[in-house]
């Protein structure tokens, strides 16, 4: 199954919420959602009460669709947080978060997360000073996230030195914004992630 190609804001229409996808765009009122909160392809809302599946359903496409990735690589990740001692749930969103396309999102590298997978992809990114040019790289305590010294000297770089800060780092990683750096501080708890979701419906859908 290759990779979505739609229009991204289709997809917040679709789980009923805002997953800022589209970085600054979601913060204006050009974001789609403010304009059209009605599913796609639905001409008017319906009254029927979800079933506890669609419940389910729309809780683990909220996450995949906030994180950016396909059903095989998201199912790779919850049977890795299964197999952990301890709440899978909580395993899992310290799995996604510990992505390298998400800490380059986090450190306000990119303005979205599909921006950071593909800045990543082309290789502007070091950990611990060696390229690193995997979205799914998973980071540890101690990594040091940087630029690539030949793309510090592109635009892009330069006018995102100039944007930051823009989101609030979390407690987990640290900024150096004057040298473009970032380290990971810890390993993310649950209180330090901010993405709204239900894990125990998500659980409960592989569980089934």
């Amino acid at each position: 199954m290759g990779r979505y190609t739609g229009p991204v804001c289709r997809q917040c229409r679709q789980v009923g919420e805002k997953l800022y996808l589209k970085g600054e765009r979601c913060y204006t009122p050009r974001c789609a959602i403010e304009k059209r909160r009605n599913t796609p392809g639905a001409s008017r809302p319906s009254r029927r009460r979800p079933s506890d599946y669609a419940v389910r359903l729309r809780e683990k496409q909220k996450l995949r669709y906030t994180y950016g990735l396909r059903e095989h690589q998201f199912l790779r990740n919850v049977v890795q947080a299964q197999k952990r001692p301890g709440i899978t749930g909580q395993y899992l969103l310290q799995l996604l978060e510990r992505r390298l396309d998400n800490v380059v999102y986090r450190l306000n590298f990119s303005d979205s997360r599909a921006q950071a997978r593909q800045m990543v992809l082309h290789g502007h990114y070091t950990v611990n000073g060696r390229k690193v040019d995997i979205p799914s790289f998973v980071v540890k305590a101690g990594d040091e996230i940087g630029w690539k010294d030949s793309s510090m000297e592109r635009d892009f770089a330069k006018a995102v030195k100039e944007g930051i800060p823009k989101r609030t780092i979390p407690r987990w990683l640290e900024l150096d914004a004057d040298n473009m750096k970032g380290r990971v501080a810890n390993l993310p708890e649950e209180g330090d992630i901010d993405t709204a979701v239900d894990t125990r419906l998500i659980v409960e859908f592989y569980s089934r």
